[in-house]
């Protein structure tokens, strides 16, 4: 009755719920390691994980919801694009800025991230349309989609151009999957090829002074981003005696004591131990993988990364069961995004790419941006709920008529 119970209660593919409840908890362990300077601030060394905590719970009340809902219902997500577009422009001019980004908007005590909304209605968009797509119909929805999420990421990219280039390159690779055209496929990826090589070319040689005077303060940033993850003679210096030392300047402060993090960790890291969390300005966030690799070593970084590859092919494996198109392109579009985005915050911890800002999905400490990726995770379970239902169908048949082809026997 027990196991009954919790069939019912957690409905959907119970490997995506592992890896959900393995991330969730990881996110209050760490969390509530790394968020050791706030607790000190606020004099309350509860209050940073509890706040955490409560988002964890909105979000998994959240998946449980999604879980039941029939997939078409998802088709909601379409009416989010436009409204996700007039909260971004409504951020340009009245957002919080926050760490030199103003991607944040207020609404009563709360603040809320579009950008996030933003992300998760395009995939939604993105997957309706390509469940539409036929070969008499296919030039004008891959306009469509060109300009729906083209037009969303050139919203997102002035505050935030690594979530700008992280949500057109998922859909991307969703049409891709989709079996768009390549012709078409290759313009785009050309023209954004060219773009990207025009825009950091410029930065990279456009003088500090001019950067400085001319450009938007979120380009300005970047060029130095660039700039700092390119340039390592300015991380050392020489001592009096001829040894070379590192040098920890404001520039390179963060990148450096997430280096020092790992340092410590070793293979089996420093539980509850490690120091860098009381450094590192975003260890709870930006950081957090740092903070993992130290407090549990090389280990427990690769369990986690392990995670996220498991649930992107798991996803895979639940895509290529589904019957529906719409679906299965949720399926996926919901995996990748996570899956990359996680990858892109390993890939700044350790220092192989320049700082983006991006958090460790469901791990990171958040607001918004936990809330949403729980329900990338309801949407998840709601569409692989359906895969399942559909194997009982299919088995309580094949069941049926075993019992009336021994009936007729026996009679």
């Amino acid at each position: 009755m027990e196991f009954n119970f919790l069939g019912r209660a957690f409905k959907g593919d119970k490997v995506v719920w592992c890896i959900f409840m393995a991330l969730c908890i990881v996110s209050l362990l760490v969390v509530f390691s790394a968020t050791s300077t706030i607790a000190y601030r606020q004099h309350n060394h509860w209050s940073p994980i509890l706040r955490h905590a409560i988002f964890l719970l909105i979000g998994f009340g959240l998946v449980l919801f999604l879980q039941r809902v029939p997939s078409r219902f998802f088709s909601v997500l379409l009416l989010g694009l436009p409204i996700s577009a007039i909260l971004l422009i409504i951020t340009m001019f009245m957002g919080e800025d926050v760490n030199g980004a103003q991607r944040w908007l207020g609404v009563g005590a709360f603040t809320i991230q579009p950008s996030e909304f933003a992300k998760i209605s395009a995939i939604g968009f993105v997957a309706f349309f390509l469940s539409k797509i036929k070969p008499n119909n296919e030039s004008w929805i891959f306009k469509t989609l060109i300009i729906g999420v083209g037009g969303l990421c050139i919203l997102i990219a002035p505050e935030n151009l690594s979530t700008a280039c992280l949500l057109f390159g998922v859909c991307f690779i969703l049409m891709f999957i989709g079996q768009v055209s390549l012709k078409k496929l290759g313009f785009i990826a050309l023209t954004g090829i060219a773009a990207a090589v025009l825009l950091f070319g410029s930065l990279t040689l456009l003088p500090d002074s001019v950067a400085k005077e001319y450009l938007p303060d979120r380009l300005a940033t970047w060029k130095n981003r660039i700039e700092r993850h390119s340039d390592e003679e300015s991380k050392a210096m020489v001592n009096e005696d001829g040894t070379i030392a590192y040098k920890i300047t404001d520039e390179n402060y963060q990148v450096s004591h997430a280096k020092i993090a790992i340092a410590n960790g070793g293979i089996i890291g420093l539980p509850g131990s490690g120091t860098e969390r009381d450094f590192l300005p975003q260890a709870y966030s930006d950081f957090i993988f740092a903070i993992i690799l130290e407090e549990t070593g090389l280990l427990g970084g690769l369990f986690v990364l392990l995670l996220y590859v498991a649930l992107m092919f798991r996803c895979g494996v639940l895509a290529s069961k589904c019957e529906k198109k719409f679906p299965r392109y949720l399926i996926l579009g919901s995996a990748l995004i996570l899956t990359i985005q996680a990858l892109a915050n390993m890939a700044v911890a350790v220092n192989l790419i320049p700082v983006t800002g991006q958090p460790l999905p469901l791990v990171s400490r958040g607001g918004t941006s936990t809330i949403i990726t729980c329900a990338y995770f309801g949407i998840i379970l709601a569409c692989s709920s359906k895969i399942n239902d559909e194997h009982e169908d299919i088995d309580e048949s094949i069941a049926n008529v075993d019992f009336e082809i021994t009936e007729n026997v026996t009679e």
